[in-house]
């Protein structure tokens, strides 16, 4: 496989003049510390995970403290982060490390992908980041780079473009200086080799840049073949007591919101009197509708429309799928951010 004199010496040579060394995560390094910080990272922005990592690692400082904790409360601490499999899957891993591991995250980079989502590209940042030992990585910022510099065309989700994109990064790899080179590399993707409007005039690997030789950088990687975007149409309803309480359904492990609290839901266009007294046994008043607002998931919209109804006799539900919560209660628990959102503005609690 050709590849490019001096490649991890230039990237180190530009990440110590120019590379981020401050963000919280690099502070102390710890494999719990990097892990926690990864997995924040997949999929979102290093300026919105930084205020979440802190209030996390704040009340979470260790590994056992995690694995201690209510899952109601590690999800009320990712809520707003989103891909909250994320948080249920971080809250399986330090139960997995205490009981299997004793307590110590480890090292081999087999048992680190073993954990409840970790991939290959975060086990090989975590070892070499936190372990200091030789980890390769292939996040999105890094296939970006190899994909431009060794002009691989296709999509990275394809096969055979993720195969070469992984040889390019271990061949890459250097034997030392794993953890300047791993944080190197996600700079590079994050700060120059950007997906739009890259700086390749600061880029120390530039020279042999096949995309930027063709000027060709916008070609590289390809683009996920597009596909409409579905839209689906729900009800949700803002059912509350006689102390304005709100009644909270406890969501199913997987699937969309997996393990969080939200609204009640039924057919779009329903009448939610009636359905909360067929579906839920409860007596109600209606009090009127709220403004349909919709929420993009990866892979789908979703158009809910809130209803207001009151709650005019007893409750017979069984708490645990079911409770009502006030108002006071909702920070302590897992809620995805539009509901969260719609029960913070005035017209749920009025």
């Amino acid at each position: 496989m050709t590849q490019a004199p001096d490649f991890a010496q230039r990237v180190l040579a530009w990440f110590a003049r120019h590379g981020r060394k401050t963000l919280p995560w690099q502070q102390e390094p710890t494999p719990y510390r990097v892990w926690i910080s990864e997995i924040m990272l997949q999929q979102t922005q290093v300026a919105t995970v930084i205020p979440y990592y802190q209030r996390f690692m704040a009340r979470f400082p260790s590994l056992a403290d995690l694995a201690e904790a209510p899952e109601d409360e590690v999800l009320a601490l990712w809520s707003g982060l989103g891909y909250y499999s994320r948080a249920r899957n971080l809250h399986a891993a330090a139960k997995r490390v205490m009981h299997e591991h004793g307590g110590k995250f480890p090292a081999e980079l087999d048992e680190i992908a073993e954990l409840p989502g970790i991939g290959p590209s975060t086990a090989g940042a975590i070892r070499s980041l936190g372990h200091q030992l030789r980890g390769v990585i292939l996040d999105g910022n890094v296939k970006r780079v190899l994909a431009r510099h060794g002009a691989v065309a296709g999509w990275p989700g394809e096969t055979a473009v993720l195969k070469r994109l992984w040889e390019l990064a271990e061949a890459y790899t250097p034997e030392r200086d794993f953890g300047p080179y791993t944080q190197a590399m996600m700079d590079l993707g994050a700060l120059i080799c950007t997906r739009n409007q890259p700086r390749c005039d600061d880029c120390p690997v530039a020279a042999d840049c096949a995309a930027r030789l063709a000027d060709a950088q916008g070609r590289y990687p390809g683009r996920k073949p597009a596909k409409p975007v579905p839209e689906r149409e729900v009800q949700m309803l803002i059912i509350q007591d006689s102390q304005g309480a709100v009644l909270l359904q406890k969501r199913p492990p997987t699937g969309i919101w997996g393990g969080l609290w939200s609204l009640p839901e039924c057919p779009a266009g329903s009448d939610g009197v009636a359905w909360a007294e067929d579906e839920l046994g409860l007596k109600t008043r209606e009090r009127g509708t709220l403004p349909a607002f919709s929420h993009t998931f990866s892979h789908f919209r979703l158009l809910i429309t809130p209803q207001r109804l009151s709650l005019s006799g007893a409750s017979a539900l069984a708490e645990g799928e079911w409770r009502f919560y006030a108002r006071q209660e909702l920070a302590a628990i897992g809620l995805p951010a539009p509901i969260a959102k719609l029960l913070d503005s005035p017209g749920p609690a009025a």
